[in-house]
């Protein structure tokens, strides 16, 4: 396989994104999924924590800029979806959108995810909050 053009994300990123794989991998698995079209990975998603006792899962996902506005992580979160109904650990999923990132909104939206409030995060700004009950 071969990344996108452009690559995925920044090196800090994919660091970070690998360390949190290796934290939460060990208690729930799989953690971390490829979006891939053909034989070029062109997106991410993941956990971005672990998944809390009562089984609800935090995601985070993104896509290669050269990839973008093609549908790729609104069909990626859906097999996501799936995926997690056939679960019994799953009983929710839970994202995150900057409030300007209307696309990220848009794909949550068509996937059934329901807006649940607002929060601040210090590195990341103004924050959606989403929850889609399985």
């Amino acid at each position: 396989m071969t990344v996108a053009e452009g690559g995925l994300e920044a090196p800090e990123v994919l660091t970070m994104l690998w360390d949190l794989s290796a934290t939460i991998s060990p208690a729930f698995s799989p953690s971390a999924w490829l979006m891939v079209r053909g034989s070029v990975i062109v997106g991410l998603c993941s956990l971005v924590k672990a998944p809390t006792d009562e089984g609800v899962l935090m995601i985070g996902y993104g896509v290669a800029a050269s990839a973008r506005h093609q549908g790729i992580a609104g069909r990626a979160i859906a097999e996501l979806l799936d995926w997690a109904r056939s679960d019994p650990r799953v009983t929710a999923v839970m994202a995150e959108t900057a409030i300007d990132n209307i696309p990220s909104r848009r794909v949550l939206e068509v996937n059934g995810f329901t807006r649940t409030g607002n929060r601040t995060d210090e590195e990341d700004g103004d924050l959606l909050t989403w929850h889609l009950s399985l």
